[in-house]
């Protein structure tokens, strides 16, 4: 394949930019095109900052238009400022400079929704539901999240001063000294079934701890006796590559292909192979995904199908096979660009969206059903491209009550986690916890003091019906039936929680363990009753798992 950077040098492409100047550019093969545009860029740019009516932000006219350019290829070429640096960090890292405390917006403030256990803010005793008045002595109140979110991150061992108040009692000074926060990428590690000795990793990203940290769980479990293994990568956006290809590694052979990456330039094709001895390569290993499962999650979850070292069990994936690659560019900013699309060790690529075609509205089209191709796990099995990873076992997607998705809305859920914990000093482990129906019954009357208000989709439905019967007048025929029709479909409001009470439950329970185990316990908590983790083990522990992996086994 022709190497387009070799051709740039050919032609002796010259770009000279001076004050008021223009861009030129030498002739050779299709670069004129990107010149004369260049040119035009130029040109246009320094009339607007010269006649525009207004005075403008120079750098931020230009950054808006590199982030357009950008969009209009895929969402995963960015272009990353200096001042972006520290998330770009974050984000491959999982760490940063700061108290350790998650923060959210809060009416007009910024609140802490939760603090990170052992870190800054935990230790000096601020807690979730705790708003934040003053940062070094700057008024938070009007700022949003991100600007907060600077003032309190900072070199390790820097000290920030953080004012909180806390169910509007008196103000409390903290004086913190900041850390190197490291944000685990494997929250939680136990058993979910001891009988049967099954383990459970949740692994949560893939920054470049990501493999040493699973590696970790998995021989500490095994010590410990697990004979059988889940690992969760349900809303697992992804990450680092070579962490994706090490975490394959712990359980299948040395040498074994893991993913290849083809792109536009030869020299960017790689094949990835796994380089180390193996930790297992016969216990029995169930991969749990959903749709937030994306990238190196996809690598890890399809590699594992695809040489049926694993059972893979939940919902499809999100779909995201293309591969980014960082180029540093001037004033230290970088270019996250995508150079590559990767094939896992079947030869499928699982990229749903095909950025290089768009529909009429201008938005990217998914992969036509026509396109679709079969390929075969070791075993031969049949699995298919273009769509993510299909599960082995798909476990049906439950769907989110409309007055849940209310209660979240409108920080019910929240702000009783906030009112509970100023209110009660304990609770029992995340493993015994229960919602209790004392709590529900001070859940329902926080709801009814907070006087909210939820329609249902029946009520709305209705409004529209009887609006079209007075157009059409034949409300006054039907207006009886529309009565009794509105005050069947109006339930009490209690009434209508109660209808709801188990997914309320489970919602409460996950805020309220929150609030005193944070995100491990949060975690152990929530496994008990999670529809996933019990298929997983129904899988794991019955004749589905060898049948799913020989080809056999028949969905219900």
């Amino acid at each position: 394949m022709k190497n387009p950077f070799r051709s740039w040098k050919k032609a002796s492409i010259i770009l000279a930019v001076a004050a008021g100047g223009a861009i030129t550019i030498a002739a050779g093969d299709n670069y004129f095109e990107v010149g004369k545009n260049l040119e035009i860029f130029n040109e246009l740019y320094k009339d607007i900052n010269i006649y525009y009516v207004d005075d403008i932000n120079p750098g931020e006219l230009i950054t808006t238009g590199i982030d357009a350019m950008l969009e209009s290829l895929d969402p995963y070429t960015q272009y990353i400022a200096e001042s972006d640096m520290e998330d770009y960090r974050i984000m491959t890292t999982g760490q940063y400079g700061g108290i350790g405390a998650m923060i959210r917006k809060k009416d007009n403030g910024v609140m802490v929704s939760e603090p990170y256990e052992g870190y800054p803010a935990m230790n000096s005793g601020i807690k979730a539901g705790d708003l934040i008045l003053k940062v070094d002595g700057r008024d938070a109140t009007g700022m949003g999240t991100e600007e907060v979110s600077k003032m309190l991150k900072g070199q390790a061992g820097t000290k920030v001063n953080v004012l909180t108040s806390r169910n509007g009692g008196t103000p409390v000074d903290h004086v913190l000294t900041r850390e190197e926060i490291k944000i685990p990428d494997v929250p939680y590690k136990g058993f979910i079934d001891t009988v049967n000795q099954v383990g459970y990793i949740k692994l949560n990203s893939f920054t470049q701890t990501a493999s040493q940290e699973v590696r970790n769980a998995f021989k500490e479990l095994k010590e410990q006796g697990a004979k059988k293994m889940v690992l969760d990568l349900r809303g697992n956006g992804g990450g680092l590559l070579r962490e994706a290809i090490n975490i394959v590694n712990l359980w299948v052979p040395k040498g074994q292909t893991v993913v290849e990456t083809k792109g536009k330039i030869a020299e960017w094709d790689k094949t990835y192979k796994t380089l180390s001895e193996p930790m297992d390569t016969e216990m029995p290993l169930v991969v749990l995904v959903d749709t937030g499962s994306a990238s190196a999650s996809e690598i890890v979850t399809g590699s594992l199908q695809d040489l049926d070292r694993a059972v893979i069990v939940g919902h499809r994936t999100y779909g995201k096979g293309l591969v980014q690659q960082t180029r540093d560019l001037f004033y230290n900013s970088k270019l996250k660009v995508t150079v590559a699309k990767y094939y896992i060790p079947s030869g499928r690529c699982i990229q749903k969206i095909d950025y290089a075609h768009h529909d009429s509205t201008g938005h990217a089209v998914i992969k036509a059903d026509s396109t679709i191709r079969a390929f075969k796990t070791a075993n031969g099995r049949p699995v298919y491209d273009g769509r993510g990873i299909a599960p082995d076992v798909e476990v049906d997607l439950p769907t989110m009550p409309k007055l849940i998705v209310s209660l979240y809305s409108k920080d019910i859920f929240f702000d009783f986690g906030n009112h509970f914990q100023w209110t009660h000093d304990s609770i029992p482990p995340p493993g015994k916890f229960k919602i209790t129906d004392e709590i529900f019954q001070q859940f329902l009357a926080f709801v009814k003091e907070k006087k909210f208000d939820y329609r249902t989709t029946s009520l709305d439905d209705l409004d529209k019906l009887e609006a079209d019967a007075k157009k059409e007048r034949y409300y006054d025929k039907a207006k009886d039936a529309i009565a009794a029709l509105r005050n069947g479909l109006n339930p009490d409001q209690a009434e209508l929680l109660n209808k709801f009470r188990p997914e309320i439950e489970e919602v409460l329970k996950s805020e309220l363990v929150g609030r005193y185990y944070y995100q491990s316990g949060r975690a152990k908590a929530m496994l008990g009753t999670d529809p996933d983790v019990l298929k997983a083990l129904e899988v794991i522990n019955g004749p589905a798992y060898k049948q799913v992996l020989a080809g056999t086994w028949k969905k219900n």
